[in-house]
């Protein structure tokens, strides 16, 4: 019987933000082909002596592939280690179609998106009660095209948060889509080049009309995630909506409601 091979989210590029699940598997594995244009080839220092590693950053889907169904065949597990989560701009269902096809069992092991760590690098929030409870993640149309109704402009007509992937050399068509749902100018814009990545991480604050400039000076151009929210900067607001999870007030199962919070 062919091994199994497991699809794990490597995280943002920080190797401690692998799974623990994702780390015991790296540890056990006895091939591993990982992402080497994006994910940090630190987190292969899980993987033990002796185990095969092949960077794929120079393979077409079909070379990975058979790769992945080969090794299966020499060993019980084999790892395809990703950047993010599998799941987001990975190519998953491309690579998991000839393992079915081939009788190869197969499962995926959730990672920390960049859209998180960038999030989490700046000390921002993705929600804020009455301010926007939505989230879309998205990127702008390059090479690869958008489907019909999801260009940016229109997503960016919710004015919720948008973490937009894969398109810091297209900021200049970021800028333009916003715009055109209108977003004012001063409209807060946040860019963080390689989140979590230890020496590298790079963190720009800006305005919808300036972030453009901000990145030029300080050579961000690729590994960015742009995020485009009202959320922006909520830490030094004056007030702020409570949460009703937390209000004394509100009453669920696990706790009633204070009648008069002041007087407790």
């Amino acid at each position: 019987m062919p091994g199994k091979i497991w699809f794990v989210g490597a995280g943002p590029g920080d190797p401690d933000l692998i799974t623990v699940k994702g780390r015991k598997l790296l540890e056990g594995a006895g091939a591993v082909l990982f992402a080497g244009s994006l994910v940090d080839q630190a987190a292969t220092q899980y993987a033990p002596a002796g185990c095969e590693i092949r960077d794929s950053k120079d393979m077409t889907l079909e070379e990975m592939s058979a790769w992945l169904i080969s090794r299966s065949q020499q060993h019980a597990s084999v790892v395809r280690l990703q950047t993010g989560d599998p799941g987001l701009y990975g190519a998953l269902i491309e690579m998991t179609r000839p393992l079915t096809a081939a009788g190869i069992e197969w499962s995926v092991v959730p990672g920390v998106s960049s859209a998180m760590a960038s999030a989490a690098a700046a000390g921002e929030t993705l929600t804020l009660p009455e301010v926007t409870q939505t989230v879309i993640l998205t990127r702008v149309e390059g090479r690869t095209p958008m489907p019909a109704g999801e260009d940016l402009a229109a997503l960016a007509a919710h004015k919720t948060t948008l973490c937009i992937f894969l398109s810091i050399t297209l900021l200049h068509k970021v800028q333009e889509e916003l715009r055109r749902a209108g977003w004012a100018d001063d409209a807060p814009i946040l860019v963080v080049q390689k989140a979590s990545w230890p020496g590298e991480e790079k963190i720009v604050r800006g305005t919808l009309a300036d972030i453009k400039s901000k990145c030029q000076a300080l050579k961000v151009a690729s590994q960015a995630m742009i995020i485009a929210s009202p959320t922006l900067g909520a830490a030094d607001w004056p007030d702020l909506a409570r949460s009703k999870l937390y209000d004394p007030t509100f009453t669920h199962r696990f706790r009633k409601a204070t009648e008069n919070p002041h007087e407790s």
